[in-house]
């Protein structure tokens, strides 16, 4: 009967997802959204028709650490020095105005200076999702914009990748600033020895065995999660693994093709993820942060565009690029969900205040697709002028 109970789950989850995903679509809209809300309909506090979402929320936690994973395989470190001489003045000084300007508007709404600063971080990053899916690629104009972008969005997952680990270590309980500083401590150590296993063991089985892709298929996901699996022996996050196994692996000849061939992979738990989000979600809180998640979504919509047009404007880049890179930009981010969701777990923050950044990036996402698809070329602009793929 666990078997049927699974399978019937898993037929509302894709089947729905495909059925929204093509409405999402329709209306120029980007799928997850479609996820979220197909989750928020089915689950628990929806029509109930997928009332055990546990299974769900352990299996779609493989979604994200694949995320992570491909993040660190499109970031060898020879990258990411290039990238803080190009771009990190821009993510840094850009994450601190939207951190400030969530903590005011927090401030102004009544939440506590914890959980105003704690929105703030949740206004810090922007979607790679969108901005990415709704980049063309063809043009040598939108191949300058897209290494701009992806810049500023890689730059930007390192900043939550240290929020993540900050909250895994106020997860742990404790004395906080003992667990914090044991994370950290455990965090290079997790580095040098999956550095070790790569040069050791990584480089010599890809170079012996690479023309067999079913191999390097099962290796890439071996590697991601054994790595993963030791990040949570020290103490780390699943997550935190993934993204080291990406990154070790990034400078491997095949890195390119490792990405390319596990994004079904990662796409998959992927739905599970956002489709878990929305389940989980009280639909009785939307009554009492509509208002403010209205507020600061406008805020950042209008906020978040200008200063990294100005910003870009000044690290020299041309100011129709610069425009259109901050409307591209001006959304929150997924990360923020992960974020706020974990949040919420450890107890650092109430349901509340997680609840307002899950629907403050929601209304982001909507809006900030539509004004995109509109205004600049994307694979599914509504007119023949913009369509580029």
């Amino acid at each position: 009967m666990a078997g049927e109970t699974i399978v019937f789950s898993l037929f509302l989850v894709f089947t729905g997802a495909a059925f929204l995903a093509t409405l999402a679509l329709y209306a120029r809209q980007a799928m997850l959204v479609a996820y979220i809300v197909l989750g928020v309909v089915l689950g628990p506090w929806g029509i109930g028709l997928v009332s055990d979402t546990a299974w769900i929320e352990d299996v779609a936690a493989i979604g994200i650490m694949f995320l992570l994973y491909l993040i660190g395989l499109n970031l060898p470190p020879q990258q990411l020095w290039r990238l803080l001489g190009e771009a990190l003045w821009v993510t840094l000084l850009s994450s601190v105005v939207f951190a400030l300007l969530g903590g005011a508007l927090g401030l102004v709404f009544g939440w506590s200076p914890a959980d105003a600063a704690f929105l703030g971080c949740g206004l810090m990053f922007s979607s790679t999702i969108i901005s990415v899916k709704l980049l063309p690629t063809t043009a040598l104009h939108h191949r300058h914009t897209g290494q701009v972008i992806i810049s500023v969005l890689l730059l930007q997952d390192l900043v939550a990748i240290v929020i993540l680990l900050l909250l895994q270590g106020y997860a742990k309980g404790g004395q906080l600033a003992v667990d914090i500083v044991m994370q950290l401590l455990a965090f290079p150590l997790l580095v040098l020895i999956a550095y070790a296993l790569d040069r050791l063991v990584m480089e010599r089985l890809i170079t012996r065995f690479d023309q067999i892709h079913e191999y390097i298929f099962l290796l890439a996901i071996g590697w991601c999660l054994g790595v993963a699996q030791l990040a949570h022996v020290l103490g780390l996050s699943h997550e935190i693994g993934a993204f080291v196994a990406g990154v070790t692996l990034a400078t491997s000849p095949i890195a390119a093709y490792i990405a390319e061939s596990l994004k079904p992979v990662r796409d998959f738990f992927l739905i599970l993820f956002f489709f878990s989000l929305g389940a989980a979600f009280d639909l009785g809180a939307l009554g009492h942060l509509m208002v403010p998640a209205l507020v600061i979504a406008g805020a950042t919509l209008v906020v978040k565009p200008w200063v990294f047009r100005e910003l870009l404007k000044r690290a020299g880049e041309q100011p129709d690029i610069s425009q259109e890179i901050g409307v591209r930009l001006g959304q929150n981010s997924e990360f923020a969900l992960l974020i706020a969701v974990l949040a919420a777990e450890s107890k650092f923050v109430g349901d509340d205040i997680s609840y307002l950044v899950q629907i403050t990036t929601l209304i982001t996402f909507i809006i900030s697709s539509y004004v995109i698809v509109l205004r600049y070329p994307t694979p599914i602009a509504v007119s023949d002028r913009l369509r580029r793929d």
